[in-house]
């Protein structure tokens, strides 16, 4: 796994190459075994390399026979080798032995019809010195990070914002449109980063660059298309042979990886089927919040080494300020801090792990999408009759069950936005100095034209393929893993698994009792019954004990009182959420985590 930046343009003579060392060093924890630069009248790239394939002969920036086009890379293509065979039965002439050189002469084959071949995870560059333009793109679903700026019409790229900091002419600033969304969805959901002018480009696309203009096309589109002649029999077999399968094209490696294990059904599935050695597992100093004991079991049972880690209180705290600075914009997900140190663990022992996600979303694994099942009660009666039940409830004091009906009022496009939702449009108006009357369903509503017609399980998970997926759950494997130099490969999020995936009925997806249900079938044929049914956890985190503490309330109430970000909001509103909480008048620990993670980050990216 690496890293890249660069810059187009001539605007400091004879300075690109300081500024672009600079860049350059900012993400030198993206690939510590080398760099590499190419500098010219017209461009500068910089490049930080972790080496797994063409260990001696991958080197980046990487040229063509006639060095007319250049490329920095960042990711893993798996089927680079019959590719590889493919060009050269095509004429083309290798030096390496890296899959890096497989993507340059793709693109001399088929220009940007080469994507349509990949099967991986990449964001990469490729500039054509004689056309002076930029060709770039990013994977399917976002496995990978591009970030761009346009400055004075030259494109400014990196897969981290934080080597822009090292470019003269760019200027950070708040982006509190993205704030705003940021208070309700706990990420970042808007193209536009939570630095102004600082954009993401979406998975599935692809950007060129010439003379002063940029110009996105979107060549991959995510649908699903069920298949209603196959039996339940079929899909669980296909789902067992294309994962198999890709959990093989995942280990093509010329060094040592290993895979993480939480108590899931995905990772289990992975690691059970991963016959390499070692396992990663991090859990808390509470009882219930460690999962250990769990992936030492599993890992003994199918023949693996786990190592793990308890992560105390004191060390979770500590990290935050390094784990907001490695994630670039701010990320209110506690289980951020998990991947933290267990890529850390990693690292001492592999330079790259196999990891579970996007089973979650391909296969309808999350608790929230049995809930189209469960209101059907409440769904089936007249909304008359609903929107009287709704209103009895929001009257009621905050007692188990008032939601139900509340949301059983609800279309599915009001009331589900991904699998986070934590300040509602009025209370982010009560909170927030800037409101600007925006809702989530501004985001949300052209995802949902996309899918209509199709069953709310479905719409669901498209939902959660656009903006969780990327936005939470891929962003923070990236940069904690990256944090610490170690690469993470996520076998479901492969083209082939997604091709299977797609055409599961909704009845073999999501039950009444069970989700994944195809899927977990699968994984008895791997895994314990106890394993293949277990419950969803994710990574949990005692987030709710920790800021009902003395020493950890203070500290979250003098950020909240004192940082300079309060220039964002009204303090008094937010000490009030805190006490709330403390005195036990509501679980406020997702709204408080969010405000200080927020804190957390612009202390190290402006104040200091």
């Amino acid at each position: 796994m690496c890293g890249f930046c660069g810059f187009t343009g001539n605007n400091f003579n004879d300075s690109n190459n300081t500024i672009i060392n600079k860049m350059t060093d900012k993400i030198e924890h993206r690939g510590p075994d080398s760099a590499g630069f190419h500098i010219d009248e017209k461009i500068s790239l910089g490049f930080r390399r972790l080496s797994f394939l063409g260990l001696t002969d991958g080197l980046q920036p990487m040229y063509n026979e006639d060095r007319s086009l250049v490329i920095v890379f960042n990711g893993e293509i798996y089927n680079f080798l019959p590719l590889r065979n493919k060009l050269i039965e095509l004429g083309h002439v290798f030096s390496s032995h890296a899959d890096t050189e497989v993507l340059l002469h793709l693109y001399e084959e088929y220009q940007e019809n080469m994507l349509e071949h990949l099967r991986g995870m990449f964001a990469f560059v490729i500039y054509d010195l004689r056309k002076d333009e930029i060709f770039a793109a990013r994977d399917f679903f976002g496995i990978k990070p591009f970030y761009y700026s346009l400055i004075n019409n030259q494109l400014l790229f990196g897969s981290e914002i934080k080597s822009f900091l090292g470019y003269p002419l760019f200027e950070k600033e708040v982006n509190l449109k993205a704030l705003e969304y940021y208070l309700t969805f706990q990420y970042s959901v808007l193209n536009e980063t939570f630095f102004k002018n600082v954009f993401k480009l979406e998975p599935g696309h692809y950007l060129k660059f010439k003379d002063g203009k940029i110009d996105i096309t979107k060549y991959f589109q995510i649908s699903f298309d069920v298949d209603h002649n196959k039996t339940l029999d079929e899909f669980v077999q296909e789902i067992d042979t294309v994962v198999g399968d890709s959990i093989e094209h995942h280990k093509v490696s010329d060094v040592e990886i290993g895979s993480f294990l939480s108590s899931g059904v995905d990772s289990s599935m992975v690691a059970a089927r991963f016959n390499w050695e070692k396992t990663f597992t991090v859990g808390f100093d509470y009882d219930s919040y460690s999962e250990i004991d769990y992936a030492k079991q599993l890992s003994e049972d199918v023949g693996l080494q786990n190592f793990s880690k308890i992560i105390s209180t004191e060390e979770y705290w500590d990290s935050l300020g390094k784990i907001q600075y490695h994630m670039d914009e701010p990320l209110a997900d506690p289980s951020a801090v998990a991947l933290y140190f267990v890529s850390q663990m990693a690292r001492q022992h592999v330079k790259g792990v196999l990891s579970g996600e996007g089973a979650d979303e391909l296969f309808g694994g999350y608790n929230i999408y049995k809930e189209p099942m469960d209101l059907k009660p409440l769904t089936s009666l007249p909304m008359p009759v609903r929107k009287t039940l709704a209103g009895i409830a929001k009257k009621m004091p905050n007692v188990k069950g008032k939601n139900f009906f509340i949301r059983g009022e609800q279309a599915l496009e009001e009331r589900f936005i991904g699998n986070a939702k934590i300040f509602t449009p009025d209370e982010v108006k009560r909170i927030f100095k800037n409101p600007t009357n925006v809702t989530p369903q501004d985001i949300t509503k052209k995802l949902y034209q996309q899918v209509q017609g199709e069953d709310e399980v479905t719409k669901m998970q498209y939902i959660d393929l656009h903006l969780w997926l990327v936005g939470d759950i891929l962003l923070k494997a990236d940069k904690m893993s990256m944090a610490h130099c170690l690469e993470v490969r996520v076998p479901y999020l492969d083209k082939e698994v997604y091709r299977v995936a797609r055409t599961i009925p909704e009845k073999y997806r999501v039950t009444k009792d069970e989700t994944k249900y195809a899927f977990r079938l699968a994984a008895k044929r791997h895994l314990k019954e106890e394993t293949a049914k277990k419950k969803k956890l994710g990574f949990p985190v005692p987030i709710r004990i920790w800021l009902k503490e003395e020493k950890y309330y203070n500290k979250v109430k003098s950020a909240f009182e004192n940082s300079p970000a309060n220039q964002f909001f009204h303090k008094e509103e937010l000490v009030k959420l805190l006490d709330n909480h403390k005195q036990g008048n509501g679980d406020y620990s997702r709204r408080i985590w969010t405000l200080y993670m927020f804190f957390v980050w612009y202390d190290e990216f402006f104040s200091r």
